[in-house]
């Protein structure tokens, strides 16, 4: 089949084969002219959503970047003759491939990573295959949770937390400014969105391991969030995401207890705004990040997801690393972005946007870009001509 990008809201339902391994060669071919970073605790790594965005970077990174060995977990939708499978399918697939043949041992189990089923699942391939976890990264990203211990479906929600918002954004296809208009949360919803994107989760994780016995001394586990700026707090930080996001600083101190037995540690990253699948559902930071790359991009420091992951291994998480901590204990990776010549000139632009003059003060153009470089399409040296088999020959 021809595969072409369909879209719909800010959701791509089709996949690319060959521009999905393209995405994940360019990846490594960074790395890789990036230079070795020091393995020191980075020698076998645990990716639990590790098929896109920082997850999968922190893959490529830990991999090619450091020579370890990686355990990846995703739930991916799978291919049919007629259908693409999730981009997150491929990706694994052309990771797992590249790291065969560079000689690292890299295995991704398919399912619901917030499932019991799914820690017994990696134990047990931690027992067989790779002795002890040195590193473990935290990047799931998914708007439901089945609670595994009551079996309730938890549903996130991106609101303000008490009163209604009004609030600026840009409809992303159409390429207009608009105005938006957000009920706030209730305490259910609020409550469902904690229990999906908060650190219950990777507690059970962490605990699990532990229990197990599958940590090294000295491990080290992070989870990845993002705080952002007074211009997307109203809906962030200020929201019931902001809830969700405390709630993971709460659990990263009670893991770091639990990990003093084994001299280990665990952190919160604040990471830098990126253009992701997730990130697209959240109003108003799109039309953030499209002025923030601007910026950044005529300042000379914009990171793509790659080099910022690489920049957090290479100076945070490698051995000897002095760490770039907050008052909270977060590793701190936006630094760059909070940067006052940055947001001085983002915050200016602000309030002068609007659609006819969107393409001068922010990169619209750029944020589409890496929306669908996400799927696998945009790719120069891909036919997006030529017949795919979706399914790369593999019985599913």
């Amino acid at each position: 089949m021809i595969v072409k990008p369909r879209i719909r809201g800010f959701i791509c339902t089709t996949a690319h084969p060959t521009g999905c391994e393209a995405n994940v060669r360019n990846q490594i071919d960074y790395v890789q002219q990036a230079g070795a970073i020091s393995q020191g605790q980075v020698k076998n790594v645990l990716v639990l959503g590790c098929s896109g965005g920082y997850g999968l970077a922190s893959r490529i990174v830990a991999a090619f970047g450091c020579g370890a060995n990686t355990l990846g977990v995703s739930f991916e939708k799978l291919p049919g003759q007629k259908k693409t499978a999730t981009a997150g399918w491929y990706n694994n697939i052309a990771f797992e491939a590249a790291a065969d043949d560079a000689g690292l041992y890299a295995k991704t189990l398919d399912g619901d990573a917030f499932s019991d089923e799914m820690r017994a699942q990696v134990i047990d391939t931690i027992r067989a295959d790779m002795g002890k976890i040195d590193l473990v990264v935290y990047s799931l990203a998914s708007p439901v949770r089945q609670h595994p211990h009551t079996g309730h479906l938890h549903r996130s929600s991106i609101k303000p937390l008490g009163q209604a918002l009004h609030i600026k954004s840009v409809n992303v296809d159409k390429g207009e400014v608009i105005e938006v208009d957000l009920e706030g949360a209730t305490e259910q919803e609020t409550a469902d969105t904690v229990a999906v994107m908060g650190g219950e989760d990777w507690e059970f994780w962490m605990d699990a391991l532990l229990q197990a016995d599958v940590l090294a001394q000295g491990c080290q586990t992070v989870a990845y969030t993002y705080i952002g700026t007074k211009l997307t707090w109203p809906i962030y930080w200020e929201g019931t995401l902001g809830q969700a996001k405390l709630d993971l600083d709460r659990a990263s101190k009670a893991i770091d207890h639990k990990l003093r037995a084994l001299q280990g540690t665990a952190r919160v990253a604040v990471l830098k705004a990126i253009v992701s699948q997730a990130s697209s559902a959240i109003p108003v930071v799109p039309l953030y990040v499209a002025l923030l790359f601007k910026v950044m991009k005529e300042l000379g420091n914009h990171e793509d997801i790659i080099s910022h992951i690489h920049r957090l291994f290479a100076t945070q998480l490698a051995s000897g690393s002095a760490l770039r901590l907050d008052e909270d204990g977060r590793i701190r990776m936006d630094n760059i972005e909070l940067a006052e010549e940055v947001q001085a000139e983002v915050q200016r632009r602000w309030p002068l946007v609007n659609t006819d003059n969107l393409d001068q003060l922010g990169d619209l153009a750029g944020y589409q870009e890496d929306f669908l470089k996400i799927f696998g399409f945009g790719f120069a040296d891909v036919d997006y001509d030529a017949e795919v088999d979706p399914t790369l020959g593999r019985l599913v």
